[in-house]
């Protein structure tokens, strides 16, 4: 009886440990927030973010209006774009503002749109979102 009654403690004893472990922390996880809006392509030079970037540099601009609504924190945060008219993605990076795009526009370098669709496209309607702050490809 006593094997019985020191087993069933044994057993008891590390299911209480097991259960009184701390859960390990999960990976990050973003608020994810869709956008649609009108995606067009500019020429990069030096943005609102200070840098200077090139045609063929992945990156993108949001409206004043939005970049300026949230202090500029978003510079330098990846965005994955969809294409909505033929499902491609691509992932730009932010860099810069764009004055004459509604607040869920974006404007991307060239390099960037031709991810999407050809430049003599122009415009395209996109879904986009940002990806989580410590993210990238």
């Amino acid at each position: 009886m006593s094997h019985v009654a020191l087993a069933l403690f044994v057993l008891f004893s590390c299911l209480s440990m097991v259960s009184a472990a701390p859960i390990a922390a999960a990976a990050e996880l973003a608020k994810r927030t869709d956008h649609v809006g009108r995606g067009t392509w500019f020429y990069p030079g030096k943005g609102n973010c200070g840098y200077v970037d090139g045609n063929n540099d992945k990156i993108l601009a949001m409206a004043k209006s939005f970049y300026d609504a949230n202090g500029g924190s978003n510079c330098n945060q990846w965005v994955e774009i969809v294409n909505e008219g033929n499902g491609k993605s691509a992932y730009g990076l932010l860099r810069d503002s764009c004055e004459s795009c509604g607040w869920n526009d974006i404007d991307m370098s060239p390099g960037l749109f031709e991810e999407l669709d050809d430049l003599s496209t122009g415009e395209l309607t996109v879904k986009w979102h940002f990806m989580a702050k410590s993210w990238s490809p």
